[in-house]
C-alpha cells in the first residue's frame, strides 16, 4: 500500500466534495404547492429559503390555513430535491474511491 498515493487520492477526494459542496450551495432548487395560483419557495442547496412566493389568489384571510400548509408542502418539496441532489451527486464521489480494507 502506497500512502503517498492514498494521501494524493484523498487531498484530490477532498478538493472534488469542495468544488461539489460549492456548486450545491450556489443551486437553487424550487418547490411547488398548487399550480400556478399556488405557492412556490426556493431554497439553496445548504438548505436556507431564499424566496416565498405566493400567489395573490391566495390572499384572503379566511384562507390562512391553507396557505400555511401549502408553504410547507413548498418548503419541505424544495428540501427534499436539495437533498436528493446532494446524495447524488456526493454519492458518486464516494463511490470512485478504493479504500483497502473498505
Amino acid at each position: 500500500m502506497d500512502i503517498q498515493k492514498l494521501m494524493e487520492q484523498a487531498q484530490a477526494m477532498q478538493q472534488n466534495l469542495g468544488k461539489i459542496q460549492e456548486e450545491l450551495n450556489a443551486t437553487i432548487y424550487e418547490g411547488v404547492s398548487g399550480s400556478d395560483e399556488g405557492v412556490k419557495v426556493k431554497v439553496n442547496g445548504a438548505n436556507e429559503v431564499q424566496e416565498v412566493l405566493i400567489s395573490e389568489e391566495l390572499m384572503n384571510p379566511e384562507d390562512r390555513e391553507m396557505l400555511q400548509d401549502m408553504i410547507l408542502i413548498a418548503v419541505n418539496n424544495a428540501v427534499e430535491k436539495a437533498a436528493a441532489d446532494r446524495e447524488d451527486k456526493l454519492g458518486v464521489m464516494a463511490s470512485g474511491m478504493n479504500f483497502p480494507g473498505f
